[in-house]
């Protein structure tokens, strides 16, 4: 069972926004809850020793106080007052006698509590600090017993401070630590999404820009290994996986131009095949009249004695019928296919045998002649009656060309093959009619003057021996047509050693 997958078009977030939304976010909110948690136990903290203050300041006037109330100097206490007031703001002073009665005041003048938890306070001789409502104001408390020589409670002490000093040092201790906090978590994320951008954001773009390149149509770009180990892995295994399309494809081209090749050979196959039922039957049916009419042709001018219009017409007659018989036995050789028998011949011997074979016509014509290659050109296996004939078919066809006045014949070593070159100063062929040439019937000399199947036959007879011919421009200013056969093995391990 099989499941398709289907991509989504949809809104998808960035990388970077995705580490916002993922990563820093959830990293601010921890911070935000830690800070605060901390800044509440902070805040703690903070009124404690405010208030401690308050306690070591009313510890400090104590004695002075106790002396002074136990000798009833009023101006010493009101001294040991005016001087807490001054250490550290604070908000009221007062001192009170066992039964709640008001001694000596400084600072704001407050009402004053109630006397009967004065009186219990007195009484216990405990320290006590406290929040509470001062007329119209919230302030701190801290009672302290007063003592005398005697270590007996002589009166009370009471130190206040207002509630708001309290909240308002709190507040901007609160305000100093959110600003902090705001001002590191900021600093964070641009280090955070700098170290990302630098880490891993530059060459996640790298990698899809590369991507790009790729789906645009760049087959040959491959994605630089850069970055941390694991996007290198990305490149390489995205860079392998182009690597195996590319071969893929390169194969598929490869595989589809040999079947379009082997295509091209099998309809030409078919094609040669169908014209050399033709030929031969052609070639069968004129065989006999032309020979009747070759014979009476020669009977008749036996009878001719001298110089008449006659005798010329019979002699007329016999120039055409040998050239028919030439045509003929080009048909012939069109259409038998039989097995090459092959044998190991040397490029040299085949040369020379296809020159000495045209040499004549050659001359008569007017046209130089020549033939050179490379002495130690391997040997190749071949017929030698057929790759004779189809190099006198190449070389007769370049010193029939009626301009051309220099044909040369050479041959020379081409990888593992032996290649012949026909080459000759001719007008050339047109780039448009090459990939005609080879066909049968196929012909660019006037009526009358070629039948279209001397360049066929050489087609067809290396195809027989696994070789090729081609058409190009010579270097004498003509065309050039090259014949290649494969080197035999022998020479070939003979050259390889």
């Amino acid at each position: 069972m099989t499941r398709t997958i289907k991509a989504t078009n949809g809104w998808r977030p960035s990388f970077r926004l995705s580490l916002v939304l993922y990563v820093l976010a959830p990293l601010g909110l921890s911070i935000a809850l830690a800070g605060y948690f901390a800044l509440k136990r902070w805040e703690r903290q903070v009124e404690s020793r405010m208030q401690s203050d308050l306690e070591m300041v009313a510890r400090a006037i104590q004695l002075p106080l106790s002396h002074a109330m136990e000798r009833d100097r009023q101006g010493g206490i009101e001294q040991a007052l005016e001087s807490a007031i001054s250490m550290d703001r604070i908000y009221s002073a007062h001192t009170y006698g066992l039964n709640g009665e008001r001694i000596a005041s400084a600072g704001r003048e407050d009402p004053d509590p109630q006397r009967d938890k004065l009186t219990t306070l007195a009484a216990e001789g405990k320290r006590l600090g406290e929040y509470g409502q001062v007329g119209e104001r919230r302030v701190y408390s801290y009672f302290v017993p007063l003592l005398d020589s005697r270590n007996q409670t002589a009166g009370l002490l009471q130190l206040t401070r207002r509630e708001r000093d309290f909240r308002h040092y709190i507040a901007n201790v609160r305000r100093h630590a959110l600003w902090w906090m705001a001002a590191g978590t900021l600093i964070m994320a641009v280090l955070v999404l700098i170290g990302q951008h630098h880490a891993l954001g530059r060459h996640f773009q790298l990698l899809v820009a590369g991507m790009r390149r790729v789906a645009a149509g760049e087959s040959d770009y491959r994605l630089p290994l850069s970055g941390p180990k694991e996007i290198a892995s990305i490149s390489a295994s995205f860079n392998t996986m182009l690597d195996s399309i590319q071969k893929a494809e390169n194969e598929i081209r490869r595989n589809r131009r040999e079947q379009l090749a082997l295509e091209q050979q099998l309809r030409q196959s078919e094609k040669l095949a169908a014209l050399g039922q033709l030929a031969a039957g052609v070639a069968h049916e004129l065989g006999t009249p032309m020979s009747t009419i070759g014979g009476t042709a020669q009977r008749a001018l036996r009878h001719e004695t001298g110089p008449s219009r006659r005798a010329e017409v019979f002699r007329r007659i016999q120039r055409e019928i040998k050239r028919m018989e030439t045509i003929v036995r080009q048909l012939l050789d069109f259409s038998h296919s039989r097995k090459p028998r092959r044998r190991i011949l040397a490029p040299v011997k085949v040369a020379e045998s296809a020159v000495a074979a045209v040499a004549e016509d050659a001359a008569n014509r007017q046209v130089h002649l020549s033939a050179s290659g490379d002495p130690h050109a391997p040997s190749f296996s071949a017929d030698p009656i057929h790759i004779e004939q189809a190099l006198v078919n190449l070389l007769r066809n370049a010193i029939q060309t009626g301009t051309a006045r220099t044909v040369r014949l050479g041959w020379n070593v081409a990888k593992d093959s032996v290649a012949f070159t026909v080459d000759d100063d001719g007008p050339g062929i047109p780039e448009d009619i090459r990939h005609r040439l080879f066909e049968p019937f196929f012909t660019t000399k006037p009526v009358g003057d070629g039948t279209g199947l001397g360049l066929a036959v050489v087609h067809g007879i290396l195809l027989e021996h696994g070789g090729s011919v081609t058409v190009g421009d010579s270097d004498l200013g003509g065309a050039r047509f090259e014949v290649r056969m494969p080197a035999s093995p022998s020479a070939k391990r003979s050259a390889a050693s």
